[in-house]
């Protein structure tokens, strides 16, 4: 295979290669490798053009991040790389020039997790070039393994009509019970964080400074990516939802809630004028981001799961997170020691909850 290799340094050149490849995802746009640079990583960008036709055959958004004070770094390309992964000669190309990168970096390790499926043909092919070329799979994800997919393709009483009667039940109770829906904007942010953060206190788990989400949140929705709604009674805000899009996907990746109200099913209509919006802007399907592990109840994320299944969404299993040991004695004391990194941070954010209360 000839093929040629680029550096864009360029957003709309990336962007627009990137919409050309099969089935890409927001974690690998300019955007988003822009915003994580401005929060401890570097980002840069590889494009593969078929030398012939100059048409892009694969990229991969690379987050870079030091391990300070040591001269070691880690390499992350999240939900990449993007390309047609059936395709076995172009993968081992674009898996070789990976693990050749993470080498002249010096670092510990490259992590992978795309959007993949084991069973298909190119979940297959995946996993063979894979434990074939030395990748491991990782006991670290960063991103949700699995998700809920909804077709936005059908039309809208047909979305209906293939949800649980209970969540078409709800949507009708919050229209009736006076909930309403408004698109928020960059004057809403603090609102959005303060309704995050009630939900995180509630669930016990980490959330990060305001100005992350900020930024995570404003300059997405400044580059026309991202679209806050939020459910309000009586002109109160009681619940919120963050839709991002990216090509013809729309991914509901954040959302939070207060108590008050909750028996007027807000979160229900809020999904439903997600999958509307989504849907007016182009998108095809509605990802519902994060699901268990494991089809299983006891999987501390089944009630989620539940919850956004009722909405006639399809689970998906993806081949979740593997690692390239470029040294394997670093990558080996790694290992061994983020477990314990994880819980001093889960400690630490218990004993901080218990001095707030």
């Amino acid at each position: 295979m000839d093929l040629t290799v680029k550096y864009p340094t360029e957003r709309t050149a990336w962007n627009e290669a990137l919409l050309q490849l099969p089935a890409p995802r927001l974690l690998q746009s300019w955007e988003w490798g822009a915003f994580k640079s401005r929060h401890g990583w570097d980002a840069s960008r590889i494009l593969w053009m078929d030398a012939a036709s100059d048409q892009p055959r694969a990229a991969a958004s690379v987050l870079t991040r030091r391990l300070d004070p040591l001269p070691l770094r880690v390499m992350y390309v999240p939900k990449g790389p993007i390309l047609d992964y059936t395709d076995a000669t172009l993968l081992d190309a674009v898996l070789g020039r990976l693990e050749q990168w993470g080498a002249s970096e010096r670092a510990l390790f490259i992590k992978i997790d795309p959007d993949v499926q084991p069973e298909m043909p190119e979940g297959q092919q995946m996993l063979a070039s894979l434990r074939a070329r030395g990748w491991r799979r990782s006991e670290e994800e960063i991103q949700f393994r699995n998700t809920v997919l909804i077709d936005l393709r059908p039309s809208l009483d047909h979305l209906l009509m293939g949800m649980k009667s209970k969540w078409r039940y709800n949507i009708g109770l919050a229209e009736r019970k006076g909930v309403t829906v408004r698109s928020g904007t960059r004057d809403d942010l603090a609102l959005l964080y303060d309704l995050y953060q009630d939900t995180a206190q509630r669930g016990d788990f980490v959330i990060r400074p305001e100005a992350y989400y900020f930024d995570a949140w404003g300059s997405f929705m400044d580059a026309g990516l991202a679209q806050p709604l939020i459910a309000e009674v009586d002109g109160q805000p009681v619940a919120m939802v963050i839709i991002y899009r990216f090509g013809e996907r729309a991914i509901y990746m954040y959302g939070g809630s207060r108590t008050v109200h909750r028996d007027k099913m807000p979160n229900n209509l809020l999904q439903w004028e997600a999958m509307q919006w989504a849907e007016e802007h182009g998108c095809t399907i509605y990802d519902m981001w994060g699901a268990p592990d494991e089809l299983d109840e006891s999987d501390p994320m089944w009630g989620v799961y539940r919850f956004k299944k009722g909405f006639g969404g399809e689970f998906v299993e993806h081949i979740g997170a593997w690692d390239y040991p470029v040294s394997g004695v670093g990558y080996g004391l790694y290992r061994a020691m983020m477990p314990r990194v994880m819980a001093a941070m889960r400690w630490l954010h218990w004993h901080r909850s218990g001095e707030d209360r």
